[in-house]
């Protein structure tokens, strides 16, 4: 990447003033009083068309003070919501293969969300229009930072929340739409990335409401076009397609209160891709089963996370049309955390985090051992993405722990300091694409320090600011076409807006 000057002259030094500052505003007679009753907070990313839930209704999210169907005075039976997001980061520093210098962007996120409500069906579509400015072609641009002006949804859905007057709920959702299951590391409707994961097909929902509920989905995923960095730096549009070479299809259990308020989910995901002219693919053929136990933080209590993932099937070394070899693959992801709330000013909450995602042992022996994310989500784990992204859940062994505060009910921050090693030394560091496959490089890839702060101004307006630096280790530093040794800086601000 070539460097470029930052647009509004932040450095490290003034991202570490603008948190301090954020800090300081925690005592602050100025900030707007907690709300009487407690909400679950959407991410910083659009999710209006989240919040409501047919089955089990929509108070868990505070509604936006701002709406726009108060304002245009809508009937009852029309939802409808504008959300729009604004985010400034830049990086100062490389880590992926031959980068040089920093970069920065400007990743702007405009959504519109309809949905008519009638009786037991809906009828809703979602569009969004994500772009990237400040991107040139040196930034190396893609899909995942922007996707002009297409649907992500477009959907119609009917639910009983008692059918047959059996108590159990049922909910039917067919068309385009996204997907947002479990802990979201294999499926996730993506939050701070600036493009968001949509499917084509239908879901089936059933809720016995203080037991189990049940989602089960047969679906093609959408392919974002154009896909072409330089097409993507010059805003062309292109709508988006469902690969209909490629099906991806479930069944996600959630078991409620096991005992000792534990709750517990098993599933199984079925991956088969297909190559297509305009999307070569490594023909994935996987088996995704994993199984998940938890307890939520609560104050003065000790909670858990534990999370074990297995993958089988076949996949081939590259998309290229020549390689048509497929390898056996088996691959495995383990999580595990435990924390504990603390009943005292802030709330403050310690947890303890492990990682480890397998990786391909020797990528000589005809065999495949990388374990694939499928369509899950990482920052919540990893740090932040957009143009940072240093980290996946693949061929990494990753200790870490997390510090956080709740100052006031409109104010939540952390601090998390995580440890990485490539679970192969002769493996990928994917995020990066560096790879020694000799493995004289080590394995220790390096430390990462990452800094956050939320504040929500009200229901309609968010405000959100993080740093990541990253310390070079080994591998980083060493790995064939690995850039220089300088460390990674990250920064970010962003706003966000519901109407």
């Amino acid at each position: 990447m070539m460097r470029k000057k930052p647009l509004v002259g932040v450095t490290v030094n003034r991202a570490l003033s603008l948190m301090a500052v954020g800090f300081c505003m925690i005592g602050s007679d100025t900030l707007w009083a907690a709300e009487k009753k407690k909400y679950s907070k959407p991410p910083v990313a659009p999710f209006s068309s989240q919040m409501q839930d047919a089955l089990l209704g929509s108070d868990k999210y505070e509604k936006p003070v701002w709406n726009l169907h108060d304002i245009l005075k809508l009937p009852k039976w029309l939802s409808m919501s504008l959300e729009q997001r604004t985010r400034y980061e830049t990086l100062d520093g490389a880590y992926k293969a031959n980068g040089k210098g920093g970069d920065q962007q400007i990743p702007l996120q405009t959504d519109l969300w309809l949905q008519a409500n009638l009786g037991a069906f809906r009828l809703g579509a979602e569009f969004l229009d994500a772009r990237a400015l400040a991107a040139d072609s040196g930034s190396g641009l893609n899909n995942t930072h922007a996707d002009q002006a297409d649907f992500i949804q477009g959907y119609a859905a009917w639910a009983d929340q008692n059918v047959l007057y059996s108590g159990i709920g049922a909910e039917l959702t067919a068309g385009r739409q996204t997907l947002n299951l479990g802990s979201r590391r294999l499926i996730a409707r993506n939050a701070m990335r600036n493009t968001i994961n949509s499917f084509t097909g239908i879901k089936l929902r059933l809720l016995d409401y203080d037991n189990w509920q049940f989602n089960g989905f047969v679906t093609l995923p959408v392919i974002r076009y154009p896909t072409a960095a330089a097409d993507l730096v010059n805003e062309t549009h292109q709508w988006d397609e469902e690969d209909s070479h490629t099906l991806f299809s479930g069944g996600f259990l959630e078991l409620y209160n096991l005992g000792w308020n534990i709750n517990s989910e098993v599933y199984l995901y079925h991956l088969t891709e297909g190559d297509s002219a305009s999307n070569p693919t490594r023909n994935r053929r996987y088996f995704t089963p994993g199984i998940r136990f938890y307890l939520k933080p609560a104050t003065a209590e000790f909670d858990f996370e534990l999370e074990t993932i297995g993958q089988f099937g076949t996949v081939r070394a590259t998309t290229a049309a020549k390689d048509g070899k497929d390898l056996q693959h088996q691959a495995w992801q383990q999580h595990a955390d435990v924390g504990y709330t603390f009943d005292m000013p802030w709330s403050p909450r310690l947890g303890l985090q492990y990682d480890y995602a397998s990786g391909d042992e020797d990528p000589n022996d005809g065999k495949d051992q990388r374990f694939d994310t499928l369509y899950g989500a990482r920052r919540f784990e990893y740090g932040p993405t957009g143009i940072y992204g240093a980290f996946a859940r693949s061929n990494i062994n990753s200790p870490g722990y997390r510090i956080g505060i709740n100052p006031r009910s409109d104010l939540q921050a952390f601090l998390s300091h995580r440890v990485f090693w490539l679970a192969s030394s002769k493996d990928s560091w994917t995020s990066a694409n560096l790879q020694d496959k000799t493995g004289h490089s080590g394995d220790f890839v390096g430390h990462q320090l990452e800094l956050s702060t939320r504040w929500d101004v009200n229901s309609s307006l968010n405000l959100e600011t993080g740093w990541a630096h990253l310390f070079k280790g080994e591998f980083a530093k060493n790995a064939p076409s690995a850039p220089n040794s300088q460390d990674v800086d990250y920064f970010y601000v962003q706003s966000m807006l519901r109407f």
